[in-house]
This record gives C-alpha cells, structure tokens and sequence, in this order.
C-alpha cells in the first residue's frame, strides 16, 4: 500500500519587475499573471504606463509546463486541485518575500491586479495577509469560494475593488458573469464597480493606460 507523505524545504524562484522605484513614484503594482504565462512575458502588459510614476511588481507561478507539442514554449501554472491548501500557502509565504524585498518600508499607491487564474491567488494574499492596497483590480478571473465578506473588512473605506472583464470572454459565459456578479457584490458591497470593455480573454491595456494616470 503506497503512502503520500510532506517534506519541507527550502526552494528559490524568480520574479519581475518593471522601471525603478523612487521618490516619484506614485503607484506600486503587483499583478499576478495567468495560467500559462511567464512573469517576463506578462509584466510586458505594463510597458505603456508612466515609467516615472509606475512601479511594477509581478510574481512568478512556480509550477511550469512545456505549451504544446512541439516543447518550445513553456508556460507556468498557480494551482491546481491537488493539494490546493498546502500549495496555496507556499506560493503565499513565496509572495511575501518578493513584497518585503522590494517593498520594506516604502508604500506609495498600491495596486494589487490578479489576471484570470491570477485572481485567486491576488484575492487570497491581500485576505490572508491583511494587505492595506489602495485598489485591488479583478481582470477576468474567478473569485475563490472560500473567501468571506469578514476577509476583507480591514480595507479602509477609500479601498476600491474593479471586477474587470470584456463582453466576449471565451471563458466567461452568463451564468459564469452573474455568478461572478453576486460573489463580488456579497464580499465588497458598495465598494465593488464592475468594468466591461469590448474585447475577448484578454488583458486590457487601455484600461491600464487610463487607470494609472
């Protein structure tokens, strides 16, 4: 009879980031990619916004995976539903350490965006972690079912919550966007908007452009 056992370790992985950080900085993001993205690649959506002005921060999924069969494009994977606690709580504990690394002390605007599978895991940390964001911008992704209204009572009343997602998303149907409607609007209830832009499963650059200035 075989046994699943757990063994801890030590492990690195990488991140991204984007311009500088200094005293003219005005807001700071971290944006979470999704399924099948790279950092790199990803934090490549941000390239239009005020160098200046704009920090950028974004995570890396730590499980990656060769795209299709030719094995030339590689892809990378938050979570699945195999050991989601225990998984979801190292990749936590690995978002924290890039926040205290590029972050310490130093907090101007802070933007928390999770993309599509990114969602879930910007939701979790800023509800696990008491993360005091001034915006916090669901783009196209679905809200954790775990999450309660009582998670996210410590924002301070100025905090806004932007559900984000174009009207010919592929992958959300319209059972999927009143579902998405009703989970939203019971966790925030006044301080949710909700944001649709003509386009596909995709991410809105535009919207980006417009939001940070």
């Amino acid at each position: 009879m075989s046994n699943e056992k757990e063994a801890s370790y030590n492990t690195t992985n990488t991140y991204s980031t984007l311009n500088t950080l200094t005293e003219k900085t005005k807001n700071v993001w971290m944006v979470f990619h999704g399924m099948g993205y790279l950092s790199k690649y990803f934090i490549s959506y941000f390239s239009e916004l005020n160098a200046e002005e704009n920090f950028i921060i974004a995570p890396q999924a730590p499980s990656k995976y060769y795209q299709g069969k030719n094995f030339k494009h590689v892809g990378a994977s938050w979570l699945t539903r195999e050991n989601t606690i225990t998984e979801t709580q190292n990749i936590l504990n690995y978002v924290d350490a890039v926040f205290g690394k590029e972050l310490s002390d130093v907090k101007p605007n802070l933007i928390v965006l999770g993309y599509s599978q990114g969602v879930s895991i910007a939701m979790r940390w800023v509800a696990s972690r008491k993360i005091q964001c001034d915006t916090l911008i669901l783009h196209s992704g679905g809200i954790p079912n775990e999450l309660q209204t009582q998670d996210f009572e410590f924002l301070k009343p100025t905090a806004q919550v932007i559900y984000l997602y174009g009207n010919k998303d592929q992958y959300i149907t319209e059972a999927r966007e009143t579902e998405e409607k009703l989970k939203g609007s019971k966790l925030f209830q006044n301080r949710l908007k909700i944001e649709v832009f003509e386009g596909i499963h995709e991410v809105n650059r535009e919207f980006l452009l417009k939001f940070s200035n």
